[in-house]
């Protein structure tokens, strides 16, 4: 039996869904979403999800629903990196805008620890950024056995991590395991909390 770990940058993901307009899908059940891709002779270890907590309250409420829902499985593991303030000049002005930053540095380091401490016997990245291709690179020479593949978000996509991976697939393509995997309209926690599907992802 293959053991697998997933590695999905969140980010990427939520942006994929939102140019597709797939916003029903942001209500996702990671770990059924992950598992809806194994063969059988493969079995999950963990789903490492990388994202960073939004600045406006609005957003900052609905992704903790989704968090909190997907932290009930034990398979779930996250990982929060952070928003920072940038201010860009545009025709003169100066706006203030936000850039996620670490998440493509504990996507690598993640990704090189699991082989590293032999976590897994293959890795499946859902990302588009190039940016890790190094880490991709690093593992190729340290452990070339180890497979590696690269699920691109909707409207995703990367040639450098398309040279890198065994093996590739569009998401897009794949609409069925998304509405196969989309969490309950409501979860009660175990302290009673009922948590809900937000309104503005059905």
């Amino acid at each position: 039996m293959k053991r697998i770990n997933f590695y999905i940058d969140g980010y990427n993901l939520y942006r994929g869904l939102r140019d597709k307009k797939w916003e029903r899908f942001y209500w996702l059940d990671m770990v059924k979403f992950c598992l809806a891709f194994l063969r059988t002779n493969q079995e999950l270890v963990e789903v490492n999800y990388f994202s960073a907590i939004p600045i406006a309250q609005g957003k900052q409420e609905r992704f903790d629903r989704f968090l909190s829902a997907n932290r009930l499985n034990p398979k779930f593991s996250l990982h929060l990196g952070k928003f920072l303030e940038k201010a860009l000049t545009v025709r003169g002005e100066i706006i203030k805008t936000y850039e996620e930053k670490q998440t493509d540095v504990h996507i690598a380091v993640k990704m090189i620890r699991d082989v590293v401490l032999d976590k897994c016997d293959g890795s499946i990245l859902i990302s588009a950024d190039s940016d890790l291709t190094p880490a991709i690179d690093f593992l190729r020479e340290y452990k070339p056995e180890h497979k590696i593949f690269v699920y691109f978000p909707p409207k995703r996509f990367s040639y450098d991590l398309k040279q890198r991976a065994d093996a590739i697939l569009h998401l897009q393509n794949y609409i069925h395991q998304f509405e196969n995997s989309l969490l309950p309209e409501q979860i009660t926690l175990s302290n009673g909390y009922v948590l809900t599907r937000p309104v503005t992802w059905k």
